[in-house]
């Protein structure tokens, strides 16, 4: 990755905009987590529902202190045994958490990456928003191509780079419980 395109995708983040950008399996759609703007862009984008949440990722755990219960995470060893990596894992969210982000759930889904592009970018900007790229009810893209093909012009950067090595989405496993609510592919 070259050092523009890293910082232009950080540049759209700052400008509440949305960009496609590789992760561990497929191109992820993101945003600032704090931009009621771009969140909806992206949920049109894709005709998801508000209802169902969205995950966020990071490259540090204090970057989500204010957003969810850190004192779960420390009282379950396997969630620090599974960052950075791809685990995501719904953890309680603070009071006042917006719904644009839980959706329906008392949790916010949250995952610290270990694709070097996506830490590389939350090292500079933070949070993101990380949803598949794909329109809801489609297979996601794995290439910046089937990203411009569904999306079109509609994206402010297509973020050039590797895919990680997993086949499908990450799994997503619930703090409190443990239970898996979605398995790795």
């Amino acid at each position: 990755m070259k050092s523009w395109q890293l910082n232009q995708a950080a540049r759209v983040i700052s400008a509440e905009g949305i960009l496609a950008y590789p992760t561990e399996a497929v191109y992820g759609l993101g945003c600032s987590p704090y931009s009621q703007t771009a969140v909806r862009r992206i949920l049109q984008l894709k005709g998801r529902k508000v209802s169902k949440g969205l995950i966020l990722i990071g490259s540090e755990i204090s970057q989500f202190r204010h957003l969810v219960n850190l004192d779960v995470v420390y009282d379950r060893p396997e969630i620090l045994a599974s960052w950075p990596g791809p685990v995501t894992w719904i953890i309680p969210a603070q009071p006042g958490v917006s719904a644009w982000l839980t959706g329906n759930r008392p949790g916010l889904a949250v995952r610290i990456s270990n694709h070097p592009l996506v830490r590389g970018l939350c090292n500079r900007v933070g949070l993101l928003v990380s949803t598949s790229a794909n329109p809801s009810g489609c297979e996601p893209a794995k290439t910046a191509i089937k990203v411009r093909t569904y999306f079109g012009n509609k994206l402010d950067f297509i973020m050039p780079g590797q895919l990680g090595n997993l086949s499908g989405p990450t799994e997503i496993r619930d703090a409190v419980s443990g239970r898996i609510m979605r398995p790795a592919s």
